[in-house]
């Protein structure tokens, strides 16, 4: 059988062209080969939206034009605003149409009531157990005695007696006085009984008061030692003194410094 012979040349940049027949093969290096077997890789990618492939040069494309970007999100928003709007459950005889984002907004709607209703359930039936007490266990007295001056008071005659209408108005005044005082302290008020102002002095113008407290046989002592001790009625009292407005001219104002106080035993 006669062979064939072949043409061997070279181009120059170390490619050797093989021809046989009117056939040709080109052997290139083997970076040469790697490269052009990448570039063909990259032909296709993926447009990052839709999960479809598209060619690399319209990816560059996208990658170089910011336009083509924006028109990208845009899409993607006017399709999640059109789900949104699709219409889920429509009444042909009333003509209503419910959509997608009304069930969304009545769902949660129908969570936040639920919370508050929560909350308000909780609030009314929680009950503060130091808030709860019995009043008529409250039988073991505890007395506190105790003097303090009226410096814009004038004293009269009629203040030595305490049947006198102005000994009557002017006692009167400081009992409601100390009861509201007493009755409003967040520690004091449940225990609290009566005040009680028993006489004036002159010169000048002395009132003894006395206060009446009550409390339960269980655990008096523990409350004579801390809750009901001197020094907590007696703070109490001082402390409404001195954030009292100091006026000249008001006859039931009442000294600070003049107070006094002591437990009878």
């Amino acid at each position: 059988m006669p062979m064939e012979l072949q043409t061997f040349r070279t181009n120059g940049n170390d490619e050797r062209v093989t021809a046989s027949n009117g056939d040709s093969v080109v052997d290139m290096p083997d970076g040469a080969a790697a490269a052009a077997e990448t570039d063909g890789l990259l032909q296709m990618q993926s447009n990052g939206c839709n999960g479809g492939a598209m060619p690399a040069n319209h990816a560059a494309k996208i990658q170089r034009d910011p336009e083509i970007t924006n028109n990208t999100k845009e899409s993607c928003v006017y399709r999640v605003r059109r789900e949104l709007t699709e219409v889920v459950c429509e009444s042909k005889s009333a003509k209503c149409k419910i959509t997608l984002w009304m069930i969304i907004a009545l769902v949660i709607s129908l969570i936040v009531v639920v919370i508050i209703i929560s909350v308000a359930v909780c609030s009314a039936i929680h009950k503060d157990p130091d808030e709860s007490f019995d009043p008529s266990l409250f039988k073991v007295p505890v007395y506190f005695d105790g003097s303090f001056q009226l410096p814009n008071l004038v004293f009269t005659d009629e203040l030595l007696t305490l049947s006198s209408n102005e000994s009557q108005a002017l006692a009167t005044g400081f009992q409601e006085k100390l009861a509201d005082l007493y009755r409003s302290s967040p520690a004091l008020g449940r225990y609290f009984s009566k005040a009680k102002i028993n006489s004036f002095r002159n010169g000048p113008v002395m009132a003894d008061y006395q206060l009446n407290f009550l409390i339960p046989e269980e655990g008096q002592d523990q409350l004579r030692n801390f809750t009901l001790s001197r020094e907590m009625v007696y703070n109490v009292f001082r402390q409404f003194l001195y954030d009292q407005e100091p006026n000249e001219s008001e006859p039931m104002y009442i000294d600070p410094v003049s107070l006094k106080m002591v437990v009878r035993h």
